[in-house]
């Protein structure tokens, strides 16, 4: 088995510094953040950026954000659990699937003592970002695995549509979102304490 996880939300939290770093976007570039809020979770800056300001250079606004985000790491921590689960999989039987570029990925997991995979997806490694399936079939591909024999741990609902556009089991963590708003999981957990047994068992 398989075990391909999202960053942002699942093994780190990182929601206070995300919406620090938006916010200020959002001010400088004269945008009420409430209208920039629901765009941000689960997806590429690119696509924010495009989303919330047409005509923009989205790439060069993307990377403003990012380079933000990966120096204000403030409160960025591990999930409880996150630790256990990376200690107990094998390494090379795991995948980090993440909307992050791979400056802010890397700088995430290093400040909150995670291990940075062999197999890291970031968004610069794909042309379409969740929710297409695209960067969880490129993390099955790293590891040589097909997409049936992979489970995600996912907290968005577009990285969740991503896992299961890609046809993989997914368990939902709920720190970010309600059950309601991530339908079509295969199980359903608070934080990570626990869930490589609730994998293998899936």
């Amino acid at each position: 088995m398989r075990l391909l996880t999202d960053l942002d939300g699942v093994l780190v939290d990182s929601g206070r510094a995300v919406e620090r770093a938006y916010r200020w976007w959002a001010a400088d570039r004269g945008l009420d953040f409430a209208e920039v809020e629901p765009a941000i979770h689960g997806r590429p800056s690119r696509q924010v950026v495009a989303r919330v300001l047409p005509g923009a250079d989205a790439a060069a606004e993307a990377r403003r954000i990012e380079v933000f985000q990966a120096t204000d790491l403030d409160g960025v921590r591990a999930i409880p659990g996150a630790h256990e689960l990376l200690a107990a999989w094998p390494a090379d039987c795991l995948a980090v699937v993440t909307s992050a570029s791979v400056l802010l990925a890397t700088a995430r997991l290093t400040h909150a003592g995670l291990p940075v995979p062999a197999a890291l997806i970031t968004e610069d490694r794909v042309t379409n970002g969740k929710p297409a399936p695209d960067p969880y079939l490129a993390g099955a591909a790293a590891l040589g695995a097909d997409p049936a024999d992979c489970v995600v741990l996912e907290d968005a609902p577009a990285g969740l549509r991503a896992a299961l556009a890609a046809g993989m089991r997914v368990v939902a963590v709920l720190t970010t979102h309600r059950r309601e708003a991530l339908p079509g999981a295969s199980a359903y957990v608070d934080d990570l304490r626990g869930v490589a047994d609730l994998i293998r068992g899936l």
